[in-house]
């Protein structure tokens, strides 16, 4: 549809849902001080509400209808399918030592003179396999603070690099939430945005290890001695391989929580119970991102019907001269809703839809689109000082989130190697 045979106070009207529901997370979590203190399920459910108001001329039944359609799309089904099954996963990859086994492997392996640069690594790697960089900074962070409490090193620079490597893996890792959003709302398969993303990634992790070379060549520092369970860590790598080889989603994390499920058997870590009850912790930590899912598909169906997509594009596109200019409007949608919203991943559902079409608009091929909405949204979400990751970093070193910043030399460096990538495509 072009934009002109919608006229901008429809425009505007159609797309007020979107503006209820940023408005009324940013507003109110700015009042409160705390934006994990407003739930982003309410937030969404008073800008649906007020969505149904929107679509004029239908009745009661036909807008709820209409909401309800949205929120049961296959696509939105498949990607709570995938939420469930990765909490399942995740919980009981943690309840068995997963993560304990491979946080030990990588301290093991870390080269003394090295540190700064093996702590990044291993970052990189815990968050590649466990796909979430709170996590991984949970994991993390006390041995670094550990770290630079005994060797004089300061909080917040060790802080920044468990969080730089933090977000190395949520932006790639097959089981991140992001990798999982971005994917099934551009409609591509995870190894073809991996495939993308990394070319985005990779020149900015390998700058940021040399300048960590450098900077730790006048350390020394031995890695706390403690068993390695290689066996535990085998689901990691298993949904790793598998996840490359482009095998569906869905299976990969089903055998994978089945592995989970006889290792924990076998060796005695879990029972029957126990089983049953970390797959329900793992799925029920999901709850909030699932019913945000479903409440952002019903909504942005309401703006799509009342023309508020087409609007948008019209008007994100209308000075667009190519692929690269879509890529810019993809670029800043998703970071400006991460500002907004301080989740990465309700960023990238919240503006999903709109990028596919930009994308499909102007010849961006999905895997491309897919890797810019989860590289710029795990840029922003990583550089706000009121995000989970920097609240979780700060809170376990004792330092400010703002000390953090200027050492998070990760997500500069990606930031710019982003903006290269964009400007310099083909």
């Amino acid at each position: 549809m072009n934009e002109n045979k919608i006229s901008v106070s429809k425009g505007l009207l159609s797309l007020s849902p979107l503006a209820v529901f940023l408005g009324v997370y940013l507003i109110s979590s700015l009042a409160v001080g705390d934006f994990y203190a407003i739930p982003v399920c309410s937030a969404f459910l008073i800008a649906s509400v007020y969505s149904l108001f929107v679509l004029k001329g239908r009745t009661v039944a036909e807008r709820t209808k209409m909401f309800s359609s949205g929120a049961g799309d296959p696509n939105v089904l498949k990607m709570i399918w995938i939420f469930i099954l990765a909490g399942a996963f995740a919980a009981l990859a943690k309840s068995i030592g997963s993560v304990d086994a491979t946080v030990a492997l990588t301290l093991a392996i870390l080269p003394g003179k090295l540190i700064f640069a093996g702590l990044f690594v291993a970052a990189c790697f815990i968050s590649m396999s466990i796909g979430t960089s709170v996590g991984t900074i949970v994991a993390l962070m006390p041995l670094a603070s550990g770290l630079a409490s005994g060797t004089g090193v300061d909080l917040a620079f060790a802080a920044g690099i468990v969080v730089g490597g933090a977000f190395f893996g949520d932006n790639l890792s097959f089981i991140s939430d992001t990798t999982i959003a971005a994917t099934s709302s551009q409609r591509c398969a995870m190894n073809e945005k991996f495939k993308a993303n990394i070319l985005i990634v990779a020149p900015a992790a390998l700058i940021v290890t040399a300048i960590y070379v450098y900077k730790g060549l006048s350390m020394e520092f031995d890695a706390p001695v403690s068993d390695i369970s290689f066996l535990k860590i085998i689901p990691y790598l298993l949904v790793i391989v598998m996840a490359l080889s482009g095998i569906d989603v869905n299976v990969v994390l089903t055998v994978a929580i089945v592995f989970c499920s006889v290792i924990g058997l076998s060796t005695g870590e879990l029972d029957w119970a126990s089983l049953m009850g970390s797959m329900g912790e793992g799925i029920s930590g999901m709850s909030e991102l699932i019913i945000a899912t479903l409440l952002a598909g019903g909504l942005l169906a309401v703006i799509r019907e009342a023309g508020g997509l087409d609007f948008i594009i019209g008007l994100l596109t209308r000075s667009i001269r190519g692929s690269r200019g879509a890529e810019f409007s993809i670029a800043g949608l998703v970071a400006f809703a991460n500002l907004c919203t301080a989740n990465n991943t309700i960023a990238i559902i919240s503006v999903g839809d709109i990028s596919r079409d930009i994308a499909s608009r102007f010849g961006v091929p999905a895997r491309r689109a897919a890797s810019l909405l989860d590289t710029f949204s795990c840029l922003v979400q990583g550089l706000i000082p009121y995000g989970a990751q920097l609240l979780m970093a700060s809170g376990i070193a004792g330092v400010s989130a703002l000390s953090i910043i200027p050492n998070l030399y990760y997500p500069f460096a990606l930031g710019l190697s982003a903006i290269l990538a964009i400007i310099i495509r083909k």
